[in-house]
């Protein structure tokens, strides 16, 4: 099978997928329906235009740098003072990193992956107030989306490697499959961005932890945290 590798890193990130009315709020990892509406952003896909090809793509993603959750408070008045808005609050990760992976027919994710690096439409992460901080794109993979997730190098900042063990074990959370086990559905699943009848279907996901090797632990002395080894398991 075929991959293309995101990373979605930036100042800021939100990625909603159940937000409504004055309170916007933001998953703790970006949705599937967030990353093929930045996909079909970059193919210059208008939101009134069908999403054919990218309905049937695979999705995943690696939480690298989970961030903090940043909140908000918004406040609005008409030009003459008269009127006010409803008060907001919207809600944010600041300093996160993700690695995603989507997989699908190795000729729609060259053209992902070419669409990425000359993008039709601007690109964001979720929310058009967060732009990324660099190239999206990481490549094309011809390895399977788990192989992707667990074997790419982790992608987190240099500051937060160094205060790390060697092995870290990093949430991963992709597209359920038949006989998958202890799954949990969520509002995900994007059929039409058209604003006049906007439709998303029931997802369904697992969560695992795969571990990953951090190059950075030695030079700076953290020693593996291991708890069991005191009751020696």
């Amino acid at each position: 099978m075929t991959v293309l590798l995101l990373k979605l890193a930036g100042p800021l990130q939100a990625w909603g997928s159940s937000s409504r009315f004055a309170r916007r709020g933001t998953e703790i990892a970006p949705t599937k329906s967030g990353v093929i509406g930045m996909l079909a952003a970059a193919k210059g896909i208008r939101r009134t235009e069908p999403l054919t090809d990218l309905l049937g793509l695979e999705f995943g993603v690696r939480l690298d740098q989970p961030g903090q959750i940043l909140r908000d408070f918004q406040t609005a008045r008409s030009l003459d003072g008269r009127h006010s808005a409803p008060l907001t609050y919207r809600f944010y990760l600041s300093d996160a990193i993700f690695l995603a992976a989507v997989q699908g027919d190795a000729a729609l994710i060259h053209d992902l992956a070419g669409a990425l690096k000359r993008p039709c439409y601007p690109l964001y992460l979720g929310r058009r107030s967060c732009p990324p901080a660099g190239p999206v794109s990481l490549g094309v993979e011809d390895i399977g989306l788990d192989d992707a997730l667990k074997t790419w190098p982790w992608q987190a900042t240099d500051r937060y490697r160094r205060g790390a063990p060697r092995i870290v074990q990093l949430e991963v959370i992709r597209d359920a499959r038949p006989g998958d086990q202890d799954t949990e559905t969520h509002p995900d699943e994007p059929v039409s961005f058209d604003p006049a009848h906007r439709q998303h279907t029931w997802r369904s996901v697992l969560r695992r932890h795969v571990p990953v090797t951090n190059d950075l632990a030695e030079s700076s002395g953290v020693i593996d945290h291991d708890p069991l080894s005191l009751l020696g398991g």
